[in-house]
């Protein structure tokens, strides 16, 4: 894959994708400790059941941290301008969220040049669980690394 810059992004183009591993309790367990969301509807059986869940499910915000770590891993945490999302649909036990950004826009403002990215997370069954968009500041220098990316729970 050739250097990614702002000079050589094209709209439409993607940049490398991050894969998470399984959802799984201990994840919504270190999450809710992590982000102090302890809404028992994401840790415990019980109150999920008696709220008419099958089981415990995803706290929405991590998979927004997800794809903040697909950008952060692209760009330095201070290029980042704008990150807004929408939950699409509930990240269950066991899903496994791929997360991706295209090139929607290129533009420059005030000097400063800007990459407008369309975001997702899909489950392995390709179900959308977040939609977002991010505005990044990118320099006519190499951002992020080339190919897909794995992180741990």
């Amino acid at each position: 894959m050739p250097e990614i810059s702002f000079h050589n992004l094209q709209v439409g183009d993607e940049i490398p994708p991050l894969t998470a591993q399984p959802i799984s309790r201990l994840t919504l367990a270190l999450f809710a400790g992590a982000s102090g969301d302890h809404n028992p509807i994401h840790v415990d059986l019980d109150f999920a059941r008696e709220a008419g869940m099958d089981d415990v499910f995803a706290h929405g915000m991590l998979s927004m941290a997800y794809l903040g770590r697909l950008l952060t891993s692209t760009v330095p945490p201070h290029a980042l301008r704008q990150f807004q999302v929408r939950f699409v649909a509930i990240t269950h036990l066991r899903d496994r969220l791929t997360c991706t950004g295209t090139v929607m826009e290129k533009f420059e403002d005030n000097g400063e040049k800007l990459v407008r990215l369309r975001l997702e997370a899909v489950n392995q069954d390709g179900e959308i669980k977040v939609k977002g968009e991010a505005v990044v500041a990118v320099e006519d220098r190499a951002i992020g690394s080339p190919g897909h990316r794995e992180i741990g729970a």
